[in-house]
């Protein structure tokens, strides 16, 4: 049975972080599949990332929180600040955080996040839209 990569290309305009990212932790762990092989794992684009939007109060009062294990090692970014230089971590660390704790945590890799509205990606075929 020959099987190609599916692509799908997502558009971040003006969806809710929480749904999108639901989404697409479904196509990278392929649950969306009926034959799911380990060869063949479907990758996922987001594009516009900036344009995201978190309900609430998140954009305000939201932080991540890492630690070097150093004293005064703690790191604090507000999600306000992220939005502008690196949205793709907030992305990244939504889907993340949906994935199960075993080997399918490492296909996040399958993941490819864009700020803007044009990615850099050359040569995908089976290209499926969603806005």
């Amino acid at each position: 049975m020959k099987r190609k990569i599916n692509w799908y290309i997502f558009n971040a305009l003006n969806h809710s972080l929480g749904r999108l990212a639901s989404v697409i932790a479904c196509i990278i762990i392929g649950k969306h599949q009926i034959h799911w092989s380990p060869q063949f794992q479907d990758k996922v684009i987001i594009i516009n990332a900036k344009h995201i939007i978190l309900s609430g109060n998140k954009k305000k009062n939201k932080t991540y929180i890492s630690y070097s294990g150093y004293p005064g090692g703690q790191k604090i970014k507000r999600v306000s600040d992220l939005i502008k230089t690196k949205p793709e971590f907030i992305i990244r660390k939504a889907v993340g955080g949906m994935l199960p704790n075993n080997s399918s945590k490492n296909n996040i890799k399958n993941l490819y996040i864009f700020p803007n509205n044009r990615h850099n990606m050359k040569n995908i075929s089976n290209v499926k839209y969603f806005s």
